[in-house]
């Protein structure tokens, strides 16, 4: 694998308003692992993202990009920049912007209708592993 990520693991984060998902990438970076989902309201989201980082020796944060259909830059966008920055700031490493555009809609798919799924935790975990097959091709 290339890049940042090949210097340590990439943790992949799916902001939601209530639920955040969160995958990570295995030592080799071939594969996403689809960890706990955070719910907000229990806890500081900052003070779960650090431990993760600490503890699995994370060194690149994918966030989703929740772009309009059109690809145009919508409320939801604006604030995922906006938690891009944070996360910057506060950890020191670098955060790639990574368009989420029907990641729900796919992972919903992959299961039976009335399947009790952690959708959120199935985004992350697709959106990761699309950037680590692309990353391995680079």
């Amino acid at each position: 694998m290339s890049g940042d990520a090949a210097q340590g693991r990439v943790l992949a984060i799916d902001p939601g308003e209530v639920r955040v998902g969160m995958a990570l990438a295995d030592p080799e970076g071939i594969t996403a692992q689809g960890l706990e989902t955070f719910v907000r309201g229990q806890g500081s989201l900052l003070d779960f993202i650090e431990d993760l980082i600490r503890e699995k020796g994370v060194s690149l944060i994918l966030l989703g990009y929740p772009l309009h259909m059109d690809g145009s830059v919508g409320d939801r966008a604006l604030d995922s920049e906006r938690f891009r920055d944070i996360l910057s700031e506060r950890f020191g490493l670098p955060v790639i912007l990574r368009d989420e555009r029907l990641t729900t809609v796919e992972a919903r798919k992959a299961f039976p209708p009335g399947s009790k799924k952690d959708w959120d935790c199935i985004a992350a975990t697709l959106m990761l592993q699309t950037y680590l097959d692309q990353a391995g091709k680079a």
